[in-house]
């Protein structure tokens, strides 16, 4: 086969993972509209028909205990726990289980017979369901089916037809194993950025323990580690062990039975089913741990609460070679409840522990909240209610995403609420007044588009974070961040308040501004007025609508991971010290910005373009800004960035600041940074340049750079769609 352009030049910069946003690579067409045809649905008829399919055992692939239930409720945990707050990347969106390199991960091992069961569930109901809902909602009706009452569920997740190559998954270059480069100064608890599985190809962590040893302190280190960067806090982690062990159990009955490939790599006559093997002669092999953890494996009860705390636990080896713990005396191992056989095959079963549950008991907050759970089990309920619904929801975004007859009207903290606004929105006439009155302050083309840009910019759509709506830029831990150069911010901030408030202090009517609003508007208004000095007349679209959040409902800890450590659109370098995470060069990181904003290669290119253009850099500083004109909409830093009259000339030992020179004189004629001569270099990037720095070019760019901006300043207008 011949190599790519990537094997070719290892270094080269990738590009590709944008033109996934400038492509509906999906088989229905731009027209579709998922939300609109999953509300056709009939809910209780689809739940109906899951249930029918979870308790009608296949003779192709048997269930164990004759229910399906615990095996549906292990496909939509592995769908929805590889979300990680870092980067919002993974989740349960976009049903990526079914696509590499999920499929085929070691961790979900016969998850593939799961979607194949739903499979006459997911073609009676064609478009109006995703494989994306469907996986998560099979995981709630099969609790719902063994005596749990869940929380709620909420549609509207599309599915994705590619996988999301931009998603770092680690160093290792093999399945199931954990290098050191993984992790910080600590080789546990302590992942590297934005890492959230500890292992290669696990969900979790190593159920075995870490590095395979039944290493209790380290198993402990690293749940924590692997669930505070899913967003839970130590009540939710145990709740979701506690309760999702409650069902089913691991199969690992044999070491020496054969399994095949994973569905990736499995022939073409398997179509697309993977790790096949002759469970007849040994069980179901997956995990190679065997065992339920109590006696009734497809029941809601306390068993498993009541078996890992009421018991000591001993580390041994089981029948599939793996580490798992028993009831620690023979005593203890004969007055255990056996769970029934799980196969006609079988004989009654002993409950184990995995390594995981028994750290839990060891962990003194861990265990705290155990034993809160056993004396309380309507408290373990409704937590691992809660729990379970904000794993399977939590890279939903906004509540107006949810769709169905099952969303709670709760919102909660972790959903970034919003008010609704008890007034009507600006019209017309008073955006015209208040773009007046913003350009007549005295704030310049810069600050205000550097204020909008901080503001809109934070959004995510790996899991639709973040954005202008809720003016979130003026709580914290926004408005401490560096990158916002906060004594400039509140400037900025206290003048644009001083017009919200006297405009709405002026009204007699019902109409008012938000300062979300305002903040976006400033920035339009700042781009239409560097693009008339540079003799274009254009508008830039805007929508009001936007309410402004308050401090209380902002969860100030989530938040967090949404601070730019480097910014290429402000030409923000950050601290590299800090840099020992996956992301790669700085232009790689300007890359994965823009894939988490939905961006495509031109338009990352003509914003950076545009940004340099109106001097909105971090500390405004004249790195990038190729214009003796900065505040105006020219084409100025693509065409100094192309001239051959210039050399360029690192001035740092790390490569990251330039200085341009005049051929001729050796004058130094600007700075740069790679952010900036990326554009020179690459040569995809470059041929964009070339465009947009052509004599004729510039007319392009401003109307390219219009559609750009606004499209960044609305990303998260879902009440729009």
């Amino acid at each position: 086969m011949p190599w790519s352009n990537q094997e070719w030049w290892p270094n080269l910069l990738r590009l590709d993972v944008l033109d996934d946003n400038a492509a509906d690579l999906g088989p229905y067409g731009e027209d579709f509209d998922y939300a609109e045809e999953f509300e056709k649905l009939d809910l209780e008829e689809v739940k109906a028909d899951i249930e029918e399919v979870m308790t009608t055992p296949q003779e192709w692939w048997p269930a164990d205990y004759g229910h399906y239930g615990p095996l549906f409720i292990r496909m939509a945990w592995h769908s929805a726990g590889t979300y990680r707050t870092l980067d919002g990347r993974a989740g349960a969106s976009g049903g990526l289980q079914r696509l590499p390199p999920e499929s085929s991960w070691p961790d979900n091992v016969n998850l593939d017979k799961a979607r194949r069961l739903l499979q006459p569930v997911k073609q009676k109901h064609g478009r109006r369901l995703s494989w994306a809902d469907l996986i998560v909602l099979a995981g709630n009706v099969a609790l719902e089916s063994m005596g749990f009452e869940t929380f709620g569920f909420a549609g509207g997740r599309d599915d994705a037809f590619k996988s999301n190559e931009a998603t770092e998954w680690g160093p290792e270059t093999e399945f199931e194993t954990t290098s050191p480069e993984r992790f910080h100064d600590e080789e546990v608890g302590d992942l590297k950025d934005p890492l959230a599985n500890t292992v290669m190809g696990l969900i979790y962590v190593n159920p075995e323990g870490p590095y395979g040893e039944p290493d209790l302190e380290g198993s402990a280190k690293n749940i924590r580690n692997e669930f505070e960067r899913m967003a839970m806090d130590d009540e939710e982690t145990v709740a979701l062990i506690a309760g999702g062990h409650t069902f089913g159990k691991v199969h690992g009955a044999d070491d020496e039975t054969e399994v095949g490939p994973e569905p990736e790599a499995a022939p073409i006559e398997e179509q697309g089913l993977g790790w096949q093997h002759d469970f007849e002669k040994a069980g179901m092999i997956t995990s190679g741990i065997e065992g339920p953890w109590n006696d009734t494996p497809i029941q809601w009860d306390m068993g498993y609460v009541d078996n890992l705390l009421d018991y000591e636990w001993e580390p041994h080896k089981g029948p599939g070679g793996a580490w798992q713990w028993q009831p620690a005396s023979e005593e203890e191992r004969e007055a255990i409840e056996k769970a029934p056989p799980a196969q006609a095959f079988g004989g009654s079963e002993q409950p184990m522990m995995l390594t995981t549950d028994v750290a839990l008991k060891h962990d003194e907050d861990y265990l705290e909240v155990l034993e809160h759970f056993q004396e309380n089990p309507g408290a373990f309920q409704e937590a691992f209610a809660r729990a379970w619904y904000k794993l399977l929801h939590r890279d939903m975004g906004p509540p107006e995403r949810y769709l169905g007859p099952e969303v709670p009207d709760e919102e909660m903290l972790w959903q970034d609420p919003l008010p609704d606004a008890d007034y009507e929105p600006i019209g017309e006439a008073e955006v015209a007044e208040l773009k007046t009155e913003v350009l007549d302050s005295e704030l310049t083309v810069s600050q205000l588009a550097k204020t909008a840009w901080a503001s809109a910019s934070t959004y995510r759509d790996s899991d639709k974070r973040g954005g202008a709506n809720g003016a979130r830029i003026r709580l914290e831990p926004q408005r401490s961040w560096e990158v916002n150069e906060p004594e400039e911010l509140e400037t900025v901030l206290g003048t644009l308040e001083g017009i919200q408030e006297e405009f709405n202090g002026s009204r007699s009517d019902d109409v008012r501004v938000s300062l979300a609003d305002l903040i976006v508007l400033g920035g339009n208004a700042a781009v239409e007025e560097a693009a008339a000095e540079a003799g274009h007349d254009v508008e830039v679209p805007f929508e009001p609508g936007r309410t402004d959040a308050t401090q209380e409902r902002t969860d100030v800890e989530s938040f967090e991971p949404l601070e730019p450590k480097v910014d290429g659109f402000r030409n923000y370098l950050g601290d590299s010290d800090e840099f020992d995470d996956f992301n790669g060069t700085h232009e790689d990181r300007l890359v994965d910005k823009a894939h988490l904003l939905n961006l495509s290669v031109p338009e990352m290119t003509v914003l950076v373009g545009g940004m340099r253009a109106l001097g909105a850099t971090y500390g405004d500083s004249d790195r990038g800004v190729l214009t003796d004109e900065p505040g105006t909409l020219s084409n100025d830093f693509f065409v100094n960035l192309l001239d051959m009259d210039y050399e360029w000339e690192a001035v740092d030992e790390d490569g990251e600041r330039f200085e341009i020179r005049d051929r001729e004189t050796g004058d130094v004629e600007w700075e740069a940074t790679r952010f900036d001569l990326i554009f020179g270099s690459n040569a995809r990037l470059r041929a964009y340049a070339d465009v947009y720095g052509a004599d004729d070019g510039e007319e392009k760019f401003v109307e390219d750079f219009v559609d750009a901006w606004s499209k960044v300043m609305r990303l998260d207008r879902f009440d729009l769609e």
